[in-house]
Formats: C-alpha cells, sequence, structure tokens
C-alpha cells in the first residue's frame, strides 16, 4: 500500500462516519416522532490490490443504513381515535404522497374522520381495514372506512316487557270500560313504542279491577296515529287479563296487541308481557303483583329503536372500530387492518412517517388485527419512537472519535509525502 493509497483510506474512513453521524443525527431528531422507527449504519471494508496470497485494504464504505422496527413505547393520549400497534405489523393507508398515488404503511395510528366520514392520517391518506354490514358480517376485502355511511336503522317494538303493582284494594269500577272516564279503571300508565319507521308511539295502558285477584288491561293510542282512527280519540290496540293467586303472585297472562301505524308496516304485532307468571308460563309468579299499597310501574323492557346517526367511535384490541349512536345502540362498523412482511427493514422510507413496498421486503400480508402473528391494539394511545437517545449519543462519540482518527491518518500520510517531497533539497 502506496502513501497514496493511505490518504484515501483515511478519507474513506472520514467519509463514512461523518454519513454515520448523519444516520444518528437523524435518530436523534426524530427521538419524538410518532412511530419513527431508528436506522443503524452498515459500514463495509474496501478490497484494493494484492501483496502476496492477500488482498490488501483500501477502506471503509456506508452501505444503505439498516432499519430497526423494534418496538416503540406506547404513550397514552386519550384521543378517540388514536391508536398504537403493540406487536408486529403497519396500518395500511392509501392515497396521494408527494405526487404518488399508491399504498403506503405506517406505525404512526393518529387518526380522525376527515370532511366525509373517512377515516384518514395526519397526511390524508385514508386507513384501510374491514367493513361490517347490518347484518354483522364483515367483508373479505380490505377497502377505505367510511364510517359517515354508517346510520343505526330503526328497528319497530315486537315486545313490551311491563312490571307493575296493582293495588289489591282497588274498588271494581260500576261502569264499562272508557278511557275517556277515569272511573271506568283504577290504574294508568304509558309507554313508548317504534313502528317500522323508527317514529315514536306513546302507548297509554289502563288497568281495570274486575274482582277476585283479575284485571283487564288495556293498550291503547291516539286515533290519529293509527289507521281508521280519529284524532283526539283513543284507539285500542291490544287488550287482555291477568289474574293473581291469593297471596298476589302473577298466575296467568293473556292478551294480543296489533297495530296499523300510519305509512308503517301494518299489522305490527306487540307481545305484551307481565312477568313469570306462574301457570301461563309456568314460572316462579314474579313479575306483576297485587299487594296492598298504591299501583305502580316498577319497570319498562320495550324493545325497538328510532334511527340514529353515529356521534362516537370505539376501537377494541382486535382492530374492531364500534359506533355509538344517538338513539342508544352500538354496533360493529369495521376492522382495521394489519399488514405483515417478509423482510421489514427491505421497506423503503416514503418520509413523513409512511413507507412503500420493495422488491426485497416482499408483497404485503393483510389482514386484521390480532390475526396470523399481527399485533394487538391499544386505542386511545400511540406508538413513540424505538430511538434511546443515551445510546445514540454514546455512539455518535464513538463515531466522532473514528472520524478524527481517520483525519489523523490524513495528516500522517500528508507528512510522509511532505518529507518525500523535501529528501530532494
Amino acid at each position: 500500500m502506496s502513501i497514496f493509497s493511505s490518504l484515501y483510506t483515511g478519507a474513506s474512513g472520514m467519509s463514512a462516519h461523518g454519513s454515520a453521524i448523519g444516520i444518528v443525527g437523524d435518530n436523534i431528531a426524530n427521538v419524538s416522532t410518532i412511530g419513527f422507527k431508528r436506522s443503524r449504519a452498515a459500514f463495509a471494508d474496501v478490497l484494493g490490490g494484492n501483496m502476496g496470497a492477500q488482498r490488501l485494504g483500501q477502506g471503509v464504505r456506508l452501505g444503505a443504513p439498516d432499519q430497526q422496527f423494534g418496538q416503540g413505547s406506547i404513550q397514552q393520549t386519550g384521543g378517540t381515535m388514536d391508536v398504537a400497534i403493540r406487536g408486529r405489523g403497519m396500518f395500511v393507508v392509501s392515497g396521494a404522497h408527494d405526487g404518488r398515488t399508491s399504498q403506503y404503511y405506517t406505525r404512526d395510528g393518529r387518526f380522525n374522520l376527515d370532511k366525509s366520514g373517512y377515516v384518514v392520517d395526519p397526511r390524508g391518506l385514508r386507513l384501510q381495514g374491514y367493513l361490517i354490514n347490518g347484518a354483522g358480517q364483515t367483508a373479505t376485502t380490505a377497502t377505505d372506512l367510511d364510517l359517515a355511511g354508517h346510520t343505526s336503522p330503526p328497528t319497530p317494538t315486537t315486545e313490551a316487557g311491563l312490571s307493575l303493582n296493582l293495588d289489591s284494594n282497588s274498588p271494581v269500577p260500576t261502569t264499562a270500560f272508557d278511557p275517556a272516564d277515569p272511573t271506568s279503571f283504577n290504574y294508568q300508565t304509558a309507554a313508548t313504542v317504534y313502528d317500522s319507521l323508527g317514529n315514536a308511539h306513546a302507548v297509554q295502558t289502563y288497568y281495570r279491577n274486575t274482582g277476585g285477584g283479575a284485571w283487564e288491561w288495556h293498550a291503547m293510542v291516539d286515533g290519529s296515529e293509527v289507521t281508521g282512527g280519529t284524532a283526539g280519540t283513543m284507539s285500542e290496540i291490544g287488550t287482555g287479563t291477568l289474574t293473581f293467586t291469593t297471596n298476589g303472585a302473577l298466575d296467568t297472562e293473556t292478551g294480543t296487541a296489533s297495530a296499523d301505524f300510519i305509512g308503517a308496516t301494518p299489522g305490527q304485532a306487540i307481545a305484551f308481557d307481565f312477568g313469570d307468571s306462574l301457570t301461563t308460563d309456568g314460572g316462579d309468579g314474579t313479575g306483576t303483583s297485587q299487594t296492598a299499597g298504591a299501583s305502580t310501574v316498577n319497570g319498562l323492557d320495550i324493545d325497538g329503536h328510532a334511527a340514529g346517526n353515529l356521534i362516537d367511535v370505539s376501537i377494541a384490541d382486535d382492530g374492531t372500530i364500534s359506533g355509538r349512536f344517538d338513539n342508544g345502540e352500538t354496533f360493529a362498523m369495521a376492522r382495521v387492518a394489519l399488514a405483515l412482511f417478509a423482510n421489514d427493514e427491505g421497506l423503503t422510507r416514503a418520509g413523513d412517517g409512511v413507507w412503500s413496498e420493495s422488491s426485497t421486503s416482499g408483497a404485503p400480508l393483510v389482514d386484521a388485527a390480532s390475526t396470523g402473528g399481527r399485533g394487538a391494539l391499544s386505542a386511545g394511545a400511540l406508538e413513540g419512537s424505538n430511538v434511546e437517545l443515551g445510546d445514540e449519543l454514546v455512539t455518535m462519540i464513538a463515531y466522532q472519535r473514528a472520524f478524527q482518527a481517520n483525519v489523523k491518518t490524513v495528516t500522517t500520510a500528508d507528512e510522509m509525502l511532505a518529507e518525500v517531497a523535501n529528501l530532494k533539497r
């Protein structure tokens, strides 16, 4: 190896370690970047000519940095749509980035809904996942997650459970039942039911003591709400009977109810249930009772609801996105997809916290979170950078010392060349 070669060998070390310090600097600069993955300098020796049977070293070069995809710390944020991945996998996002429309991958879980109702990341790229339809069936192909299109459809009332106490000391009315005549019944209460369009209807139920532990019940709505009715006049949609044992337990219950609400599906059947009757249900007689004391309602359990609009979302560990609606309903709308790669380190950095597929990373293996080795999700949290600041500073010091040593190689070779140049004096 000549003195001139020593100059170039030292220069290669200066160049390589100068660039390596740049890699460390990039790591340190991104110590607070959500989802950032540190890089590691990859040095490789350079061979020169032969000396005897051996190749001589000609310095060093810096290869492509090794990306380190180790887990970053999980930071609790409380954000409704902030999501962190615990384990392997990357979020799949799609859209235009730096002028190129494609599919990208990221560990940055800062998501929100855009003005069109799509789940997007801070770059406006749309999160990919599997939509769940109203029947609870999950799509087989990942697509943009459009949550604005989800509403809670109306459900008509089919069952009305009532638990009451009817005063055993109530007198037996002497006049025929007439909802307009308070003396013709002993107790009245109201409940809300829904038709097939989601319209709410106030149902008044009247209870009439017929003596000997037997009662009648009548379910009625205003005539303006049913076909053939008269506004201001109550129309009966159901009637039946209740009987009680001598200790006030519910013995039998009969009756049916059917309503033709205007504009809705006709013949809407509503099953009125007053408890676990002894004879009719073969039960224990609990629910509605007849004991001494004021008549009162103890409980209502009525199904059905109006249509609802989305007001909030939540994300489970398995990536299921559930919506909460203003009608009180909650149901699953979608499931977040994660991608696995045979070689994560082969992904190409696309900047702004996203990566793109490359020939060395392999094709993405996309499926739902928490499946096939894919990590679970933590809602209300974000994954921080996996940069350890102390380690990076120590590495920077080592690179700095190596740079200084290579500078010494160059200056030493320069002094030797100077001595050679002085030989002719």
